[in-house]
């Protein structure tokens, strides 16, 4: 009873939210008679999100497949370089200026240049800058957790003698799994936002971004709002994957068993 009662707490109010919003969005739209190329109402929406579905599927797996590419390579690089900015204080200091410097750009503004350099329809190019944002949060959430260990239990293990690689794999590595798995949330967000986005600076017929921005450009925004839709469809599963992972991953940490009712 109380499992269900947690249940019901939770995820009741977003979705009455949820649905609430969208009535009164379509209400609105009736309401006030506002034209369909402006505002069209959520049943339209869901009629030409049912009727071009399959195209739609087929232009969200293309951007998808940047999204997932970007993010593998951002977060790949960000461990490593967090690695090596906790282990030796000279790649700290040396990197860490260059992180923060360009961090501070927007990464939209690499965009133009990306493609340049790889191409506009180069699949690549978009990879690229989705790796650029994921990177930024990946690199600093696992120097932190690599670092943030607690004092007491790594002099217990050095008064053990323990070796480099033993502290790494059996006292900083679990410290920042919680850390990077945050990250990897922050990044699963990040990836497919930054895929579409990019895309709007010119990319592949196929791609979502395109699409989405051909179709507003045509005044069909019931069309532009279908994929809008499939973008989100997509950043949630890919945000749901994570999540799962980090249960199975680390069930012991007070994250995961404070999301779970039954913990």
């Amino acid at each position: 009873m109380g499992r269900e009662e947690s249940w019901i707490t939770r995820w009741l109010p977003p979705i009455i939210l949820f649905f609430g919003g969208i009535f009164l969005w379509e209400a609105a739209v009736r309401g006030f008679q506002i034209e369909q190329f402006l505002l069209p109402a959520p049943s339209v929406i869901a009629g030409t999100f049912v009727e071009n579905f399959e195209r739609l599927v087929s232009i969200g797996w293309f951007t998808t497949k940047e999204a997932l590419g970007g993010f593998v390579i951002g977060c790949t690089a960000g461990i490593v370089v967090a690695f090596a900015t906790s282990r030796w204080t000279t790649a700290s200091e040396t990197l860490m200026p260059f992180a923060i410097a360009a961090n501070s750009v927007p990464i939209i503004a690499f965009a133009p240049i990306v493609n340049n350099w790889f191409g506009v329809d180069n699949p690549l190019s978009k990879m690229v800058i989705v790796a650029i944002i994921v990177f930024f949060p990946m690199m600093i959430n696992t120097v932190r957790g690599l670092t943030l260990v607690d004092a007491a239990q790594l002099e217990l293990m050095r008064s053990y003698a323990a070796a480099p690689s033993e502290i790494l794999f059996k006292l900083r590595l679990p410290n920042a799994l919680p850390y990077m798995f945050n990250a990897f949330k922050i990044a699963a967000s990040l990836s497919m936002i930054g895929a579409v986005v990019s895309e709007y600076f010119g990319g592949n017929r196929s791609a979502l971004g395109i699409f989405i921005t051909q179709e507003a450009a045509q005044f069909r925004f019931a069309n532009a709002w279908a994929g809008i839709i499939i973008a989100c469809i997509v950043g949630l599963a890919f945000y749901t994957v994570v999540v799962l992972v980090e249960r199975l991953a680390i069930p012991w940490h007070s994250s995961v068993r404070g999301n779970n009712p039954g913990g």
